[in-house]
């Protein structure tokens, strides 16, 4: 038997006022913080911490692709790769 061995890379991006952008999505939308992080998967809390951009160590891009999807919106991140 043969064991696996795997290199995980970290890539970070700073995107400018990605927080601006989650809230101005956010208040478009009829759905309450507490609806829309129950969605998503995150606590509201920290929800306003994004919009905030008070994230220490940043955020998953798994999270912000939910966000997009959850709010039906695009906020153009691309790793480009």
């Amino acid at each position: 038997m043969a064991v696996k061995v795997r290199r995980i890379v970290k890539l970070e991006i700073e995107i400018p006022d990605l927080g601006k952008r989650i809230k101005e999505a956010r208040e478009a939308d009829p759905r309450s913080v507490t609806k829309l992080a129950k969605i998503v998967g995150i606590s509201r809390n920290y929800w306003y911490q994004l919009e905030a951009e008070a994230v220490l160590g940043g955020v998953a891009e798994d999270t912000i692709r939910k966000i997009e999807e959850v709010l039906n919106t695009d906020f153009g991140i691309s790793f480009d790769d």
